[in-house]
C-alpha cells in the first residue's frame, strides 16, 4: 500500500512544481497509511485506494504549498477532519506551526496519539469553530479548510481566526466560482477581499484553492452561533 502511494506521489509532485525530501514523502504516505488503517475502526475516509488517497488527500493537500509561504507562519486547520489538508503541509514544510481544530473528540485524540508516532508537531483543538475563536480571534497568519460547508458559511467560521494581512485558504471543487459569486456579501463583511482563484486538476475533476486576504479586523459579532449562521448565511 505504502508504495504505490509513494509512487503515485512521486509522479504528482513534479506536476505541482514541488520537491520534497525523501524523508517528508515516506512520512506522507506512512501518515495516508495510517489514516487508512484507522478508517477500519473509525470513519475518516471514504478513500481508501492508496493511489486515491496519494491524490485526493495528499497531494490536493500540498497544492496550498504552491500558493503560499508557510515557513516560520501560523495555520489553523478548520474542520480538519482526519488531517487534510493540515498534516501532509506540515508535514512537507515543517516550519509550520499548525493547529488542528475539530469538534469530533474520538477524532482528534487519534490525530494526537499517531501524529507523534511520525514525528509530526501540531496542537490538537477540540472544539466548535465558533466557540474556539473566542480565545484565538485573530491569532493565526493562515486559516484552511476542506469539505466543511458551502463558502459564504465556512468564511463566518474561518475569517475571524485570521490576522489583519493574512489570508484564507479557502479548498474547494468544481463548484468554486458560483459559491464565491454567492459569498460576496459574507467578504465583504468579514474583512476579506478575493485574491486569486487557483485551479488544480486531481484525477478527472478541477479542484480549486480560493485566496481571500484580510484587509480590516472582522466585526465582533461575528461568527455568530452554527445555527444562525447555518439558517441565514451572510
Amino acid at each position: 500500500m505504502t508504495q504505490i502511494m509513494l509512487d503515485t506521489l512521486n509522479a504528482g509532485l513534479p506536476v505541482l512544481g514541488l520537491d520534497l525530501p525523501e524523508e517528508a514523502r515516506r512520512t506522507l504516505c506512512g501518515f495516508g497509511t495510517a489514516v487508512v488503517k484507522q478508517n477500519e475502526v473509525m470513519n475518516l475516509t471514504a478513500i481508501t485506494e492508496p493511489e486515491r488517497v496519494a491524490k485526493l488527500h495528499l497531494l490536493d493537500s500540498l497544492s496550498l504549498l504552491t500558493l503560499a509561504d508557510l515557513a516560520g507562519k501560523t495555520l489553523i486547520d478548520v474542520g480538519c477532519g482526519a488531517g487534510f489538508p493540515g498534516v501532509p503541509v506540515k508535514i512537507a514544510c515543517p516550519g509550520v506551526k499548525l493547529t488542528l481544530l475539530d469538534s469530533l473528540g474520538k477524532r482528534m485524540a487519534w490525530l494526537e496519539t499517531v501524529l507523534p508516532t511520525l514525528g509530526v508537531e501540531a496542537e490538537c483543538l477540540t472544539a466548535r469553530a465558533e466557540e474556539a475563536v473566542t480565545t484565538r480571534r485573530e491569532s493565526y497568519d493562515f486559516a484552511t479548510s476542506r469539505a466543511v460547508a458551502r463558502l459564504n458559511i465556512l468564511l463566518e467560521l474561518t475569517a475571524p481566526y485570521v490576522k489583519v494581512g493574512g489570508c484564507v485558504l479557502a479548498m474547494k471543487g468544481s463548484a468554486a466560482r458560483e459559491e464565491l459569486a454567492e459569498a460576496k456579501n459574507a467578504i465583504s463583511r468579514l474583512g476579506l477581499k478575493l485574491e486569486r482563484v487557483a485551479d488544480f486538476q486531481v484525477e478527472d475533476a478541477t479542484h480549486s484553492v480560493i485566496v481571500l486576504r484580510k484587509i480590516k479586523a472582522t466585526p465582533a459579532q461575528y461568527p455568530r452561533r452554527y445555527a444562525k449562521i447555518k439558517q441565514n448565511p451572510l
